[in-house]
């Protein structure tokens, strides 16, 4: 029998292979393929999403991202041995050569204590020379050691790090903490929460055991990262009670600060007296106490000489904390990564659902905070039940005519305020609800004026970042209780907002390309439901406009967790689209 098959190239695997590893660090995965899934939720383990067009979506391997992995456990020989694994064509050899690379400038450098002293030690006299002749490094180093080591003064902890790890070189703190105030709580064993016993969950537990490492140096700082509505302030909960000592949380609202202390309360035997609200309405200083990155960052009146700009910041000092706590880590504003940077003795926690930040400065709280410690796949605790299922559209609509001429002379800023408060948008909000109802909404918008014209016509209560803190929390609560069904919100809803209820968002404008807002705007309907345990999130996008164009990064973070968005187009809008509703037509891939 003659076989007319051709034999494979050399070094290449079947054609299933969903893979393309190149040499310029970008790997290319191939949706269609049927091992897909496995690849997706391996690389986001050690790399990433750079962009998810439909069919072929293109990560990228960095240093941040290997020592993500290292820092997790993840091993430089397994990464390789997983690429070579799922790889189409053979996996270059300086590709391999550069994760081992990466992965071994991870713990290359150590931050230990000697008796009294803080000691850097370098893996040989050739790093250390490296870092020696670095002149920011330099400047934060004290007496050489040893061919091999520098005495570093406790305040230049953090500084040090950030230094070093833009050299390339991320810094293993190996030198323990300060015990901090000692505090004793408990979690309840059976706090009644909906109905329901409080048991935390496997992943929680497991989350908050990899931050401890069992009271190591090797614990206590580090940061998890866990889809919204999966429990982080648990998390949170739980590595206090590992701790046993006081804690400042810090968090981004007054009301997610209530929300906190609510929680304390439902699920610790904590006093409710010993726990403190640092707000603009109080100034409780307690064993734990609950604050804002706002508050903190408040400028008071101009500084005398000798004053701090940031009056409140001081609260850092105000107690011996043994635990502060990060939540929305990736929010983290300046003055505090200053101040943190200094904190370094303390036990630190960063909780968030996506370590994106949009200025670039991951390495920061990877330096300041410390490393990934525990990260669950979203679509993993979907499986599972433990946050909602989602699905996830896109629609668009194209422009009413009277605008385009008036939209193609605008510059770059004015055209994509234009696209976000398309007018069109108006009735594709009713449309949308109208085939949800009884659906808990939430209309998302970033402009005021735009929320408050899709708001006045349906009756709808606004919350944006003027409504008083006492109306917001009455709204919220009357959401939670079925009072109301549908609100509009800014982005101050944008994070650490626990509405439960809601299963159906409507997003009508959003933050240029911000891919941490697509994320914690979806998080707003993610949190499980007691009854199908359904959710939909719909962005509405301005068709062939610069909207558009800035929708597709948005969406990158949520590609990379297996979500898809299916893409549905509108009629053209009528020039006046207050008087003719806009028809939905798929078309999306069936």
């Amino acid at each position: 029998m003659i076989n007319n098959t051709a034999d494979p190239p050399t070094g290449a695997t079947e054609s299933s292979s969903p893979l393309i590893v190149q040499g310029d660090r970008t790997i290319l995965a191939e949706v269609a393929s049927p091992r897909y899934a496995e690849a997706r939720d391996a690389l986001a383990r050690f790399a990433e999403l750079v962009k998810s067009p439909e069919h072929v979506h293109t990560y990228r391997i960095t240093p941040l991202s290997i020592w993500n992995a290292c820092a997790a456990g993840e091993r430089a020989d397994e990464i390789v041995a997983m690429l070579r694994a799922l790889s189409r064509y053979p996996v270059p050899d300086h590709i391999a050569f550069e994760i081992e690379d990466y992965a071994a400038r991870y713990g290359s450098l150590t931050l230990h204590r000697e008796d009294t002293r803080l000691v850097l030690g370098c893996r040989d006299r050739g790093l250390a020379e490296l870092v020696a002749a670095d002149r920011h490094a330099a400047l934060l180093l004290g007496d050489r050691l040893s061919d091999t080591s520098f005495a570093v003064a406790p305040s230049s902890r953090g500084q040090l790090k950030l230094a070093l790890i833009r050299i390339g070189y991320p810094v293993d703190d190996q030198a323990g903490y300060a015990a901090g105030e000692a505090f004793e709580l408990s979690l309840r064993p059976a706090t009644l929460g909906r109905g329901r016993p409080f048991i935390p969950r496997a992943y929680q537990r497991a989350a908050a055991d990899a931050f401890h490492a069992g009271g190591s140096e090797r614990g206590g700082s580090g940061v998890i990262v866990l889809p919204c509505g999966a429990g982080k302030t648990i998390v949170g909960m739980l590595c206090m009670d590992l701790l046993q000592t006081s804690t400042l949380v810090l968090t981004t609202c007054v009301t997610a600060v209530r929300q906190w202390i609510a929680e304390l309360i439902d699920k610790t035997d904590i006093d409710p007296d010993l726990i403190g609200e640092y707000t603009g309405q109080k100034k409780e200083v307690r064993p734990i106490t609950v604050s804002t990155y706002q508050m903190l960052t408040h400028r008071g009146p101009p500084a005398d000489a000798g004053e701090h700009p940031y009056p409140h910041i001081s609260l850092f000092g105000k107690r011996d904390w043994g635990l502060i706590v990060y939540d929305e880590v990736h929010l983290l504003p300046a003055p505090v990564f200053q101040i943190t940077a200094s904190l370094q003795a303390r036990r630190r926690l960063g909780l968030t659902a996506t370590l994106v930040r949009e200025d670039g400065k991951e390495d920061d709280v990877f330096a300041l905070i410390g490393p990934k410690k525990y990260d669950v796949p979203w679509k993993e605790l979907e499986k599972q039940g433990w946050i909602a299922k989602a699905v996830c559209t896109e629609i668009r609509v194209r422009l009413p005519a009277h605008m385009q001429m008036s939209y193609a002379v605008a510059d770059a800023r004015t055209k994509f305020r234009m696209a976000s408060e398309n007018p069109a948008k108006i009735d594709l909000v009713k449309a949308v609800l109208d085939a949800h109802q009884g659906e808990p909404a939430l209309v998302i918008g970033m402009y005021l004026d735009q929320l408050a014209a899709i708001a006045q016509p349906l009756g709808l209560p606004v919350i944006t970042g003027s409504t008083p803190q006492r109306v917001r929390d009455g709204l919220y609560s009357d959401f939670k209780a079925g009072r109301i069904r549908i609100l509009a919100v800014s982005k101050v809803a944008n994070f650490a907002v626990d509405l439960p209820e809601a299963s159906l968002a409507i997003q009508v404008s959003g933050t240029f390309g911000s891919r941490q807002e697509e994320a914690q705007r979806l998080g707003r309907v993610l949190r499980p439901k007691t009854l199908g345990n359904q959710a939909y999130f719909y962005s509405l996008v301005s068709r062939d406009t610069v909207e558009q164009e800035f929708a597709m990064k948005r969406q990158l973070f949520l590609c990379e967790q297996g979500y898809s968005y299916a893409i549905r187009n509108t009629e053209a809008a009528a020039p006046n689209p207050h008087t003719a509703r806009s028809t939905v037509q798929d078309t999306s891939a069936p």
